[in-house]
């Protein structure tokens, strides 16, 4: 029975001795894990800002290309306006040639200057 109990008892150092290798290797392995985890905390975190730092750029390029096209728009519309000024002179000034031109202008613009005549011969007497 000493025999068996001997043997009983050498297995289960064995089992003891393996279970604790085996509890020093989950150990191990448990800290390598835990130290890539953080690894990978800190490599997230680098990401995040860096992702956050483009944002803000992209953010700032957006804010001076918008403020480009509305300083161009205004261009436009000033530039715009002055056109249209001067196409509404030169239509003014074309109608009132063409009404120089035309018959009745040429008997309002006698007529106006028939009397012109007339009081300017007359302030001579």
């Amino acid at each position: 029975m000493m025999e068996n109990n001997n043997a009983l008892i050498q297995r289960l150092e064995k089992v003891i001795d393996t279970l604790s290798d085996n509890s020093i290797k989950m150990g191990q392995m448990l800290a390598v894990h835990d130290e890539k985890l953080d690894k990978q905390d800190r490599i997230d975190a680098v990401l995040f800002e860096k992702v956050e730092s483009v944002h803000r750029e992209i953010n700032r390029q957006a804010e001076d290309i918008k403020k480009g096209c509305e300083r161009d728009i205004r261009k436009v519309d000033d530039r715009l306006r002055i056109i249209e000024k001067k196409m509404w002179s030169i239509f003014g000034a074309l109608a009132i040639i063409s009404f120089v031109v035309s018959p009745v202008g040429q008997k309002v613009v006698n007529a106006f200057f028939n009397v012109d005549n007339i009081e300017y011969k007359d302030s001579f007497r």
